[in-house]
């Protein structure tokens, strides 16, 4: 099958994407062992040490991580000066991004914040310019859609065939991501990478052994189909062009000292996997609260979702009707929650990597 339109991939804007992903940041959290000991490995070369927050979107949730990054690199260098630059697609919200970086860093000295619209599937930064280069839940997003999935929205719950094009577009991405970065790491750079995974029990985000996101995603999506709301081409078009990668599908490019990426000098430090519990069902289960619940845990959902599924409204829709649309789609998902709320949980199932460039 040809590939289909591929949506515009952005986060919802004005600071909703931080303020709801409460376990996106733990996730960055719980990387910040990772980065620090790979601070303490980077040679100090001249001038400043330069970072990149790949697939930043507003910035909120990796401002923890970026302050204790610049503590390791002051641990070793008190004076040493510190450039990040925040990338992300074009459509980003960088006014909040902006925002969000001059109010979590604007107070350390000698800290300079830069952005750049460009996607992380090309050449970001010059030649070996780069000292550490991190990612938090990103990379999972593909450069294209590949296919088309008849009865789901994810390619997780596709048929075996259905999920072939969004395999070899997966890893044909990750090729490129991985050679992209080797050009521009410096000799003795890193790269620390945390991108959601299908884990060695199948688990993946949102499917951790009880109810599955994805598959209520489509429950809701085709219910508005047989409400009368939405047509059968609308249910089909809501495709997620993603795809959660097996710890063996990560290293393929490290086992094999042929590939591109080996001869490249990226070499696999750290690989492992772990899973981070949703923080809005932890809350539930001390709370025991089902209309809070819902109305906490759906906007998580909402903030990195909500833009496929407006994507896959035809544009005969008037713009207020589609977002009309899609509120309603959101509203049954919580009144679900709200009704229902065990078993509902948005755990975060990573693959957590450390690479360094040799040379």
């Amino acid at each position: 099958m040809s590939g289909q339109p591929t949506p515009i991939i952005r986060m919802r804007d004005a600071g909703y994407y931080s303020a709801n992903t409460i376990g996106a940041r733990h996730v960055i959290d719980s990387c910040i062992p990772l980065v620090q000991r790979a601070v303490a490995e980077i040679p100090l070369t001249g001038g400043a040490f330069r970072v990149a927050d790949y697939g930043a979107a507003d910035g909120g949730t990796s401002l923890g991580l970026q302050r204790a990054l610049v503590d390791a690199v002051r641990a070793r260098d008190a004076g040493r000066q510190v450039a990040i630059t925040y990338t992300d697609l074009p459509h980003n919200d960088f006014s909040t991004l902006f925002r969000q970086v001059q109010a979590g860093l604007g107070d350390l000295p000698g800290v300079f914040a830069f952005a750049s619209g460009t996607s992380f599937y090309s050449r970001i930064l010059p030649d070996a310019s780069l000292h550490l280069g991190f990612s938090g839940t990103a990379m999972h997003w593909l450069s294209r859609l590949p296919g088309q999935l008849a009865d789901a929205v994810h390619a997780v719950l596709g048929t075996a065939a259905e999920r072939v094009p969004f395999a070899a577009q997966a890893a044909a991405d990750w090729q490129t991501i991985l050679l992209h970065r080797a050009a521009e790491l410096a000799p003795g750079g890193r790269l620390v990478l945390a991108n959601f995974c299908q884990d060695e029990a199948g688990y993946y985000l949102g499917y951790t052994g009880r109810k599955n996101m994805h598959a209520t995603f489509a429950k809701h999506w085709a219910g508005l189909r047989d409400a009368g709301v939405i047509t059968e081409a609308e249910v089909r078009a809501a495709n997620f062009p993603q795809f959660y990668k097996t710890v063996a599908e990560f290293r393929a490019p490290f086992d094999d000292p042929a590939s591109a990426v080996s001869r490249a000098g990226l070499v696999l430090e750290h690989c492992e996997t772990r899973i981070t519990p949703c923080p809005y069902a932890a809350r539930f289960a001390q709370e025991r609260d089902p209309a809070a619940f819902a109305a906490a845990y759906v906007p998580t959902l909402r903030s990195w979702s909500e833009n496929v599924f407006l994507g896959a409204l035809d544009a005969s829709h008037p713009a207020g009707q589609r977002q009309a649309i899609v509120d309603r789609f959101y509203a049954s998902y919580e009144a679900e929650v709200a009704a229902e709320p065990d078993g509902h949980a948005m755990d975060y199932v990573h693959c957590f990597m450390v690479m360094a460039k040799q040379g």
